[in-house]
């Protein structure tokens, strides 16, 4: 049963991520790829607040799979924001295209240490 789930969440990702990005690319449009960067972000939090849960309540390996794996597995898209880095490369923005590859590589995973750290305070 837990692969079904997990398709079922990766496909609840996926949906939310299309209109999340389709949200934030409609209200503000700007040439750096916010919509990306915010989904990577709030992502990688989700996924660090769930592995703190699950360092505190041991009993929730299924969920990690389904959560985890499913749905942040379908909400995250580090192949887009590699896209977007190189596309930005190609149109010589080469501060935003540095931002996005290095920048986004920090705050996600600074995301996903407070995401730990509040899961464990949960």
């Amino acid at each position: 049963m837990t692969p079904v789930l997990v398709s079922l969440a990766g496909s609840l990702g996926a949906a939310s991520r299309f209109v999340l990005d389709g949200h934030i690319r409609a209200k503000y449009n700007h040439s750096f790829p916010w919509a990306t960067f915010i989904i990577n972000v709030t992502g990688s939090f989700l996924l660090g607040l769930l592995s703190g849960l699950l360092l505190k309540y041991k009993g929730l390996a299924s969920i990690d799979a389904i959560v985890g794996i499913g749905f942040c597995g379908g909400y995250t898209t580090f192949s887009t924001a590699s896209f977007e880095t190189v596309r930005l490369l190609e149109r010589r923005k080469y501060t935003a295209a540095i931002g996005n590859a290095f920048g986004g590589l920090l705050v996600t995973v600074a995301a996903t240490a407070l995401g730990i750290v509040a899961g464990q305070l949960l």
